[in-house]
């Protein structure tokens, strides 16, 4: 790995370890709306799938032992095991995802679009199923608590992450080798 790689997936950590505890909590629900996607899919858009994904689990370590870095500025172990926990580990797929679809879109932001609902899907799915676990609920209802609200901000933030990332790419392509 080159030391651009590593100040790269430092930096995008950061990030996310800024992004990441800034929420917002909706009555009767243990999920926040959180901005931890928001900068997944930026990241992702910016710096690729192997970088996102080594990114967000720095971010994981860093919040399992501790740092305040998870949704309403928490930490610990005890965060990943948790009603929201699912969501946590799902954001890996959420990188991966959408990172393979971005690598692969050629620059056409409808396929990166698309990659990032996916991701999205596959996130939910793991996090509605941990929160159904936890919390002893249907799966209707845990998709009621844990994913419909939530549906009309993460389309916001996809097309904010598609039309931004995709002007940051283009601007460190031609400023930077990072790619």
């Amino acid at each position: 790995m080159k030391t651009k790689d590593i100040t790269i997936i430092g930096l995008m950590a950061a990030v996310i370890c800024v992004l990441g505890p800034l929420s917002i909590t909706i009555p009767g629900t243990p999920v926040p709306i959180s901005f931890t996607n928001l900068a997944l899919y930026f990241i992702v858009m910016t710096a690729g799938k192997r970088k996102a994904a080594v990114s967000y689990l720095i971010y994981m370590l860093l919040g399992a032992a501790g740092l305040p870095v998870f949704s309403a500025f928490t930490g610990g172990a005890a965060k990943l095991a948790g009603p929201t926990g699912g969501y946590l580990i799902g954001f890996l797929f959420l990188a991966l995802i959408s990172g393979w679809f971005v690598e692969r879109s050629d620059g056409n932001l409808w396929i990166s679009a698309f990659g990032m609902v996916l991701g999205t899907i596959v996130t939910y799915g793991f996090g509605t199923a941990w929160l159904c676990v936890q919390m002893n609920l249907k799966f209707v209802q845990g998709l009621w608590i844990g994913v419909i609200p939530y549906l009309p901000g993460d389309a916001v933030k996809i097309v904010i992450a598609v039309i931004a990332g995709a002007r940051a790419r283009s601007a460190l392509k031609k400023s930077v080798d990072i790619f």
